[in-house]
Order: C-alpha cells, then sequence, then structure tokens
C-alpha cells in the first residue's frame, strides 16, 4: 500500500513546463518537437565486457551490450546505453527498475558485476522533429550532423552547460533522447523553450 500511495503523488522534474513543451511542439507545427518522458527505469551496470556475464546479461534483456564507444542498442522496451568499457545504463519503461535489476543479477551469477538503480537521479526529455538538430547544436559542443552523430549513436556531453547523456533514437523520425540530472532539469526546460522560440516565430510568419 505504501508503494501505492508514494508513486500515486510522484511529480516528475519538468511538471511544471509540461504545458509549455507541448505549446511548443504546437506552434512550431512539428518543426520542434518537446516532451518529457517522465520516471524511465535507468539502471547503471558495471561488469568486465569481456567476461561470460556481459553475454549472459545482454540475453536476459533480450539485446547485446554494446561494445563501441558511444553506441545505443535498442530492443522492445529496454535501451543499453554505452557510458565506458565497462559501464552501461539501462533504460526501460517506468516502474520497471526493480524487475531489470533482478534480471541483471540472475544473469550474472557468480560473476563480478555493479547494478545501481539510478532513476530518481535523471528526467529525460524527447528532443524530436525536422529542426531538433539545429536546436540542439544552440547549445551542444558535439558535431550533431547525422554523419557524425546518427541514429544509434550516444555520448556524455554538455548541453547549455548542463551535463547530459544524448542519446541518438534509431527509430525512425524518433528525434534524441537527452537524459539530464532532475536538479538541472527545470533549468534545461527553459533553456530549450527559449531556444526554440524562433522556430514557434518561423511558423508563424510562414501562415
Amino acid at each position: 500500500m505504501a508503494d501505492t500511495v508514494l508513486t500515486a503523488w510522484q511529480r516528475s522534474p519538468m511538471a511544471d513546463a509540461a504545458h509549455r513543451l507541448a505549446a511548443v511542439t504546437r506552434s512550431s507545427r512539428g518543426a520542434i518537437r518537446l516532451a518529457e518522458l517522465p520516471f524511465l527505469a535507468q539502471v547503471n551496470v558495471r561488469l568486465d565486457a569481456k567476461s561470460p556475464a556481459a553475454d549472459t546479461v545482454g540475453l536476459a534483456l533480450g539485446l547485446q551490450l554494446p561494445l563501441e564507444p558511444n553506441t545505443v542498442v535498442h530492443a522492445a522496451d529496454v535501451t543499453a546505453v554505452w557510458l565506458g568499457p565497462d559501464e552501461w545504463l539501462v533504460v526501460g519503461r517506468p516502474g520497471t527498475e526493480r524487475d531489470l535489476e533482478e534480471r541483471i543479477r540472475a544473469a550474472a551469477g557468480e560473476e563480478p558485476v555493479s547494478v545501481t538503480d539510478v532513476s530518481a537521479q535523471r528526467t529525460t526529455l524527447l528532443v524530436g522533429g525536422p529542426r531538433a538538430r539545429d536546436l540542439l547544436s544552440h547549445g551542444c559542443p558535439l558535431d550533431l550532423h547525422p554523419r557524425a552523430f546518427g541514429p544509434g549513436r550516444c555520448a556524455q556531453t554538455t548541453l547549455a552547460r548542463a551535463q547530459v547523456v544524448l542519446v541518438a533514437r534509431d527509430e525512425t523520425r524518433a528525434g534524441f533522447w537527452v537524459l539530464v540530472r532532475s536538479s538541472f532539469a527545470g533549468y534545461l526546460a527553459d533553456w530549450l523553450l527559449d531556444a526554440a522560440a524562433e522556430y514557434v516565430g518561423a511558423a508563424r510568419g510562414a501562415t
């Protein structure tokens, strides 16, 4: 009963900005799509990438843990984000963090593994639309051209000086995930809304 009560009163870090994010999406006529994806399960995993556990954990999650630096693997409702040679962030549907933890620990067996639920540390912002790369480029030092940062790529970087994990989604027209610490979520939402103003103006000018 206690878990049910806590969940019912849970409030996302960008709850106050939700209506403004939706307004930009409407006003830009889809050139920019902004929305929070709150409460995604996020589990940090550390293990030896060359150990048998890497394969068994991947099988338990229904995917292969990415071994190439700054890449992402997605399967069904689980995404594995490469953070380092022996570190990944496993992202799943809201409320599945405990299940993910249990599956990973069971699959690793006696192999050394660190599994930490970090779901409360960050929230996730979806940035999509044809002008998404242009918008992010205003505040991100990376080369976001599709040839350099195409679908399936990820990076730990900064956006408007806030530390983020940036993920280029691999589904068609899916845009980007911006994973940001909850304490910076409001600031980053305000920055994105301000930076997106030019696309809202351009859409109005085209009428």
